[in-house]
């Protein structure tokens, strides 16, 4: 065969001058859910090439701000509201906490993929449960959560660990997500207030 055509969502992303059709999984999400609202700072993780960050920044507007982080260069130029640091997200608690706090964090982010489903799913369980703490150290109370990951064993053990952050969660599969993929969303809706002991209980 030759060269795999292109499907329906990258032509669209071409014309809507996105750099990956990435950004319709992000639509959808958010029309589902309503996470992207004008005014939110939003934490965007895994960001390149840069089409959630191109999306984030229309949808909170110029009250808002985004700030994008990702290992590899974006391929967009971001508007004034939005801000690009390439890097490990992990190695960015300063910069991140002098942005913050969020109202909503979302990850993108995926492993470099091995072939060996066990293994990709592990990785990919790491990466977002490194997001989620992101989250709960720099998202706001109320903030909202989006994160990639990986279908597998570890799935579950992801689920309950939102659960008990947000005080709803959803688990979602875009209709942009291709077909042999095993990739799903799980998202996280108000962020719960920190547990804080009562006055006189053990700690």
């Amino acid at each position: 065969m030759g060269r795999r055509r292109q499907d329906h969502y990258a032509r669209q992303a071409q014309r809507d001058r996105f750099p990956a059709r990435s950004v319709y999984k992000l639509e959808e999400i958010d029309r589902r859910t309503r996470l992207v609202r004008p005014g939110r700072r939003v934490l965007d993780l895994g960001a390149a090439p840069g089409s959630w960050s191109l999306y984030l920044a229309r949808g909170v507007g110029p009250g808002g701000f985004v700030l994008a982080i990702d290992l590899q260069p974006l391929r967009v130029e971001l508007p004034a509201n939005a801000h690009f640091l390439r890097g490990s997200c992990f190695d960015l608690g300063v910069e991140i906490a002098a942005a913050g706090p969020f109202d909503l964090v979302v990850s993108d982010m995926a492993p470099s993929t091995t072939g060996d489903r066990g293994t990709d799913q592990y990785r990919s369980f790491e990466l977002f449960s490194g997001a989620v703490d992101l989250a709960a150290a720099h998202g706001r109370p109320g903030s909202d959560f989006a994160g990639k990951i990986f279908q597998g064993p570890s799935f579950e053990e992801a689920r309950v660990r939102l659960r008990g952050l947000y005080a709803e969660t959803r688990v979602l599969r875009p209709k942009a997500t291709r077909t042999e993929s095993y990739e799903v969303f799980l998202v996280g809706l108000g962020r719960r207030l920190p547990d804080v002991p009562e006055a006189g209980a053990p700690g």
